[in-house]
């Protein structure tokens, strides 16, 4: 398995991620332009702000889903499931590279 382009994969999924969130913070928690006085305008503010919740909860995740897995690449234990140690595959590590579980022990979850 050539754990270099990995690594190398997970840093820009990491950078994808941390700029996400930087964007969707500033969108939840920084506006710049005031309230609108339209009822309707607020009404879509607010179905806005709360998607953007959602893709900020699913980025946090992400994130920290991608460290843990540079975390293990470098205590050589990325290639474990850390639920019940057997290999986790590299076919499933391709394929999701931040994975941390074998695919019997993602299946019982």
């Amino acid at each position: 398995m050539d754990i270099d382009s990995i690594v190398k994969e997970l840093n820009i999924r990491k950078t994808e991620l941390e700029a996400r969130l930087e964007r969707t913070h500033k969108h939840i928690y920084q506006k710049e332009q005031p309230v609108s006085a339209n009822f309707n305008e607020q009404v879509k503010e607010t179905e806005n702000d709360g998607l953007v919740m959602v893709l900020e909860a699913e980025g946090v995740e992400e994130l920290a889903q991608v460290n843990r897995a540079l975390r293990r690449i470098s205590d050589d234990t990325y290639q474990g499931c850390v639920k019940c140690g057997s290999p986790i595959g590299e076919d499933r590590l391709k394929a999701i590279p931040y994975t941390d579980s074998c695919i019997s022990c993602a299946a019982d979850h």
